[in-house]
């Protein structure tokens, strides 16, 4: 079965059924979902060897995104994700986008800075001309820290001086662009910046302060982009037309307020974020490079805009994004291996740009319901479902009880209590009268 991420019908069948369907879409076999899922794909003793204090296991839904067309390839992409809604409608907007072509995306070569402060200089400008000076030296001390990468074709690249503060501050930190390839790059950057420090600081003629990486990975930023039909996007209630200029209005609303932005990009990093979790990545430091790209002009701005172009809607989405697809958590938690296979990804900039994919179409989908229906709809009657469970509600009941929640439009604990005691009283005088 060639690789595709459009299967209809995909939410109706069973998690095993689910499991084989993916399964064959991408050439997995199927016995390794149930090896990977197997205790939420992680078990206790290697837990208590990852972090500190371990007391159990917390697992979430591991679930695919279907649908996604990008740069002319099917992707079905792995989420990690607890609330309802998200997975549905962004492999929801996914299939709209399919109707424009899907998406296209590109990225930059995988640089990130390790940050060297520097104290207590006394002429900084002079300071600053003299690691400059010494650029060759500098990027070659550098690169011996860290040779496993330089033998796989990265290593440290540039070297920038930046004069911090007031001149009372006495501060200037040199940034070393290190190009990371396949790796995240946390453990090789910190290496860098811990191994030179010394060196830079007898160049300055000054203290060395800290020697860490940033996560505002500015150079190393994915681009998205979709072209959608407006028809595509009309509702039971609303014509495509309409619905399109309510979402460029939306987009609009967003980078002139930053209260609305923040949301705005929260529903991004709705979908990024899962696909960073389930691919064993950090998300904390995307999450932080993501919003301090957001504020790099001085105010906060949405990552994503969109803008009525003829007859189509597009939408335009930038961040850095920093992944990895080698070391880290996919060393040692089998579902992450699992999910990275499952995604496809071809090292760590494909992998990025499938994440910031599945980020633009979690937006568009954000977007049409505010623009039509309203956000509480669908996402509320796929609440209905965790609320049927949290009531006790259990198998057929939970969609029995969901469903009699959203006809009474009463999605709450008590209401779901209602109806599992009057079902369960139902079944049970059946069961007696038989």
């Amino acid at each position: 079965m060639a690789r595709t991420s459009r299967i209809p019908g995909f939410f109706k069948h069973s998690v095993d059924e689910r499991r084989r369907l993916v399964a064959e879409a991408t050439d997995i076999a199927p016995h390794e979902f149930d090896a990977a899922s197997a205790r939420g794909g992680l078990d206790v003793g290697t837990s208590d060897k990852s972090v500190e204090n371990v007391i159990g296991v917390y697992t979430l839904p591991f679930a695919a995104t279907l649908n996604v067309r990008m740069n002319g390839r099917d992707v079905i992409a792995p989420m990690v994700i607890e609330e309802p809604s998200v997975v549905a409608a962004a492999s929801n907007a996914a299939r709209i986008v399919r109707q424009g072509g899907g998406f296209t995306a590109d990225a930059d070569e995988p640089i990130v800075a390790a940050q060297i402060q520097l104290l207590d200089v006394d002429a900084p400008e002079e300071a600053r001309a003299c690691v400059l000076a010494a650029k060759s030296e500098i990027l070659a001390l550098a690169d011996r820290a860290v040779p496993g990468l330089v033998a796989r074709g990265g290593g440290a690249r540039d070297v920038v001086v930046r004069v911090l503060g007031e001149p009372s501050d006495r501060m200037i930190v040199v940034d070393v662009h290190v190009d990371c390839r396949d790796a995240m790059g946390a453990n090789l950057v910190n290496s860098i910046a811990e191994a030179i420090g010394g060196r830079l600081a007898e160049l300055a003629h000054a203290r060395v302060g800290f020697r860490i990486l940033s996560n505002l990975c500015d150079r190393r930023r994915v681009r998205v982009r979709c072209s959608v039909p407006m028809e595509q996007l009309a509702t039971d209630n609303m014509s495509g037309v309409d619905v399109a200029r309510g979402m460029e209005e939306g987009s609009r609303f967003a980078e002139l307020d930053p209260y609305r932005a923040a949301t705005h990009n929260k529903g991004i990093m709705n979908g990024i974020d899962a696909v960073v979790i389930a691919t064993g990545n950090d998300w904390r430091a995307v999450e932080a490079g993501a919003h301090a790209y957001a504020a790099r002009e001085g105010r906060y701005q949405p990552l994503a805009i969109w803008r009525r172009e003829g007859a189509h809607l597009v939408g335009k989405l930038e961040l850095p994004l920093a992944l990895g697809v080698v070391g880290g958590t996919l060393r040692i938690h089998p579902t992450a291996r699992l999910a990275l296979k499952m995604s496809g990804a071809q090292g760590a900039t494909d992998l990025a740009m499938i994440a910031a994919t599945v980020g633009l179409a979690s937006n568009l989908a954000a977007l049409r319901a505010l623009a039509s229906d309203g956000i509480q709809r669908g996402h509320m009657a796929l609440h209905a479902r965790t609320v049927a469970i949290a009531a006790g509600a259990a198998n057929e009941m939970v969609e029995r009880v969901a469903e009699r929640m959203v006809e009474l439009g009463d999605i709450s604990l008590e209401g779901a209590r209602r109806i599992l005691a009057h079902d369960t009283a139902v079944i049970g005088s059946a069961a007696t009268a038989e």
